[in-house]
């Protein structure tokens, strides 16, 4: 076949950047599809309860409808990262908004538990996918230094999406006409919006090599993150913490994670290149990410129920009551990623970021059904504040110092980690929280004189039938009991703090410079020298309108 024509359509590559109208044009479909992923994980969260009686479901399927998203997302992410590295990251993204699609339509349809958890595994793969490629997209079209405004775009749809989720699922609901199965239909129309969008702006040069995937690896890790979360979400209810089936299910994950470490470092193309931790600011980069995830998971998780049951709110204004947190995370990543491009320095963001969220996590800590909701909104703003300080600017600071052929690994890894850290964290809190609420019921109604019948079972009661003084004690139990989870969160967090203190700060570039940073660079940081890269022109004042010689590729 003869070649066609070549397109006067702009098409990027290393040496000619795209300018920021074709960069907004891109973003526009980009951000789409990541309000889609992020759509999938938030919107169920005010819903569940009503899904869940509809259905006739056990607590059990309600726990896996949120972590079947999050188990699929997690295990497929690192799988999207490194086929992103091989083929088209154009075609894997619409790949990944068509299987979005197709889990969307078949939970809508689900008329039992079963088939709704399986529908949320499909979602959660291309889901997994949208957040992985989004940012190696991303990272491809727009050097580093520049690329701390458009990260702040992200925060800002990272912030509606986790906003609007809990809304959208609350109002659909409240809306007897409607019914929650438009909970899963609502995110169709903005995935094929997003296909079309990037149909026509997206044209990103293709890599031509061969293809090995290490599905190896990809059997692994999903059977070793299996394992961890399914020993999590039933220990401390089907069998004891400490018991035999935790021995062989702890057991079973760490060995079948040591065989995945072991075939990462025999295969030519490994799913997380293990070459990366050698560098210590990107290991430390991950780790935090993983803590993080924790927090940014959790956050939303637990704060519906808290409004829904602990204060008796309706899923609607229980999602409308979380928005100092969603504000503070909108507006504080859009400026600290104009801080960053202005800059050029990204530590600083980040030490302050995880503070907030470790403050905000200790004050929530010490809500009660009854604290004043200006407290809990300054409470929330800080965490919000904190988590879009954080979040994007952690993946940026392993961009920075990866390869650009290792851009989608290095992007998807911490994802990785951050979605990880995210399902293991709801998963360990939510029966935390679980077992706190039964104690703190059973303690209650004793104090009352009052029988504990069904109520100490561990079952979500409808609070606003029962009667008083048992509502007002199930009501004090789950404002303490989520209280309790916060606080729990909190050391995760701090430990990501100590993590990013030792992370050194090595200058952002302004090209897409091949090369990684080397032990050289970190090594005179150390020392309190800045070794600045070739484009930045000698000082980190250099203008970012000037044009950037190309450095020698460094390896580390």
């Amino acid at each position: 076949m003869a070649q066609a024509p070549t397109s006067p359509r702009h098409t990027p590559d290393a040496d000619q950047p795209m300018s920021h109208k074709q960069i907004l044009e891109v973003l526009s479909g980009l951000l789409l599809g990541l309000f889609v992923a992020i759509l999938s994980s938030t919107v169920v969260s005010n819903a569940l309860p009503t899904i869940i009686s509809d259905l006739h479901a056990s607590e059990t399927a309600y726990t896996w409808v949120i972590t079947a998203t999050l188990l699929a997302m997690t295990v497929s992410t690192p799988v999207w990262g490194k086929l992103s590295d091989l083929v088209s990251k154009k075609l894997l993204v619409q790949l990944g908004l068509v299987i979005y699609v197709l889990g969307s339509c078949l939970a809508g349809l689900s008329h039992n538990a079963g088939t709704l958890i399986t529908a949320r595994a499909i979602q959660g793969i291309g889901a997994g996918g949208m957040t992985a490629l989004v940012q190696t997209i991303i990272a491809t079209m727009i050097p580093p230094r520049e690329r701390g405004r458009y990260s702040g775009y992200m925060g800002g749809v990272f912030a509606l999406g986790t906003i609007a989720g809990p809304l959208i699922g609350g109002a659909i609901v409240d809306t007897s006409w409607l019914g929650w199965r438009w909970c899963f239909y609502v995110g169709v129309p903005f995935a094929v919006a997003a296909l079309v969008v990037l149909q026509r702006t997206l044209h990103l040069p293709t890599t031509k090599r061969a293809v090995k995937i290490d599905w190896t690896g990809a059997t692994l890790v999903t059977a070793a993150v299996s394992l961890l979360l399914i020993w999590i979400s039933f220990a401390g209810d089907k069998y004891d913490w400490l018991s035999w089936q935790t021995a062989v299910m702890v057991g079973g994950a760490v060995v079948l994670a040591i065989a995945f470490v072991v075939a990462e470092r025999r295969t030519a193309e490994p799913i997380v290149p293990l070459h990366l931790f050698a560098n210590r600011s990107i290991a430390l980069a991950v780790v935090a990410s993983l803590l993080v995830g924790v927090a940014m998971y959790s956050g939303t998780t637990f704060l519906s129920q808290f409004f829904q049951l602990a204060r008796g709110d309706s899923p609607t204004t229980a999602g409308l009551l979380t928005l100092p947190m969603i504000v503070g995370l909108a507006a504080i990543s859009l400026l600290s990623g104009q801080f960053i491009t202005r800059t050029g320095r990204w530590k600083g963001v980040l030490v302050l970021g995880v503070s907030l969220t470790v403050v905000g996590l200790v004050l929530m800590g010490t809500a009660r059904a009854g604290t004043s909701y200006a407290l809990l909104a300054l409470y929330m703003f800080l965490i919000g504040a904190g988590l879009g300080m954080s979040m994007q600017n952690l993946v940026l600071s392993v961009q920075n110092q990866v390869a650009r052929s290792e851009l989608g690994s290095a992007s998807a890894l911490v994802a990785f980690m951050r979605t990880l850290g995210g399902a293991v964290g709801v998963s360990a809190l939510g029966a935390l929280l679980a077992t706190r609420v039964v104690d703190y019921v059973t303690e209650g109604l004793t104090k009352a004189g009052v029988p504990a019948g069904s109520l100490s079972s561990g079952t979500v009661p409808k609070v606003s039938t029962l009667p008083e003084p048992v509502r007002g004690i199930v009501e004090s139990a789950y404002g303490h009991a989520v209280a309790d989870v916060f606080l729990w969160a909190a050391p995760f967090v701090f430990l990501a703090l100590v993590a990013i203190l030792f992370v050194k700060e090595v200058p952002l570039r302004t090209t897409h410079d091949t090369a990684a940073v080397s032990p050289v660079d970190e090594l005179a940081a150390d020392a309190g020298v800045v070794l600045l890269e070739e484009e930045l022109g000698g000082g980190a004042g250099h203008s970012d309108e000037q044009p950037a010689a190309q450095s020698a590729p460094v390896r580390g």
